[in-house]
């Protein structure tokens, strides 16, 4: 696992971008995993400055998202496709059409998700997926004590995800929906690579248990630890708590320039 430190939040998302660029340069069709939440805004944003500057360009790319609330409105704001449509697709020149998400409103929930995981495995799967993480360490919405192997499904969102979310629902946790269809932790492990982002202190302990802790089902995000070329680039308020601080510092500082 590699961990890149910065000062502050807003010094995430260049690093991050940077990774989406040289990936996309290399294979302009990439499959993008994207997620919504706050760490990635400024990633969403970074990428439209660089689009809108003709040094990038997202357009051959498809993109598939994380997760998606159950029940609400298509025309809701806080749907997440709705929220990947203003964060991102808005800001780039990635094609509408080629952002699929978990169906929250079919009515065979099963079926639904059984189909988005086909969908993902005839794109050839997943090159690149964004990560943030939850404050008691859910990746997606694989909330604690989500099986490690598991795949797109329902889930019923922990108490603390509903009040943590609820500032974008007016301040009011009831209406937060209580369900969610999320990509499993299986099926994020199969991305051919990681990029988490976090940044305040109220994500200190998850990054600490995310990059030092023990593998467990109870901080879901520690099966990155088991992947292949996962990155988590996080600024120093959620690394205070991080025992090797120093030593991720000094190993981002001597990375080798041909080291991806």
């Amino acid at each position: 696992m590699e961990v890149i430190i910065k000062p502050e939040a807003a010094d995430l998302a260049p690093v991050a971008a940077d990774i989406v660029e040289r990936l996309v340069l290399r294979k302009p069709d990439a499959v993008l995993g994207v997620a919504t939440g706050s760490s990635p805004v400024g990633l969403y944003a970074e990428l439209g400055r660089r689009v809108a500057a003709g040094r990038l360009s997202l357009a051959g790319c498809r993109a598939f998202m994380l997760d998606e609330y159950v029940g609400l409105a298509a025309d809701h704001p806080q749907r997440y496709r709705n929220v990947i449509e203003q964060e991102l697709v808005a800001r780039t020149d990635l094609v509408s059409e080629r952002v699929l998400g978990p169906d929250g409103l079919a009515d065979d929930i099963p079926a639904a998700c059984a189909a988005y995981e086909r969908a993902i495995s005839d794109a050839g799967g997943v090159d690149l997926q964004i990560l943030g993480v939850g404050s008691d360490g859910h990746i997606a919405f694989n909330e604690p004590s989500s099986s490690l192997g598991s795949r797109t499904r329902i889930k019923t969102l922990a108490r603390q995800t509903r009040i943590d979310n609820a500032r974008f629902f007016g301040g009011d946790v009831a209406q937060v929906p209580t369900h969610c269809l999320t990509q499993g932790v299986g099926t994020i492990m199969a991305a051919r690579r990681v990029v988490l982002l976090a940044d305040g202190e109220h994500k200190a302990e998850a990054v600490h248990q995310l990059v030092e802790g023990p593998v467990s089902a109870m901080w879901t995000a520690t099966a990155l630890q088991w992947h292949p070329q996962a990155t988590v680039i996080v600024d120093e308020a959620a690394a205070s708590r991080l025992a090797l601080h120093d030593y991720y510092l000094d190993v981002y500082a001597e990375k080798p320039g041909w080291q991806e």
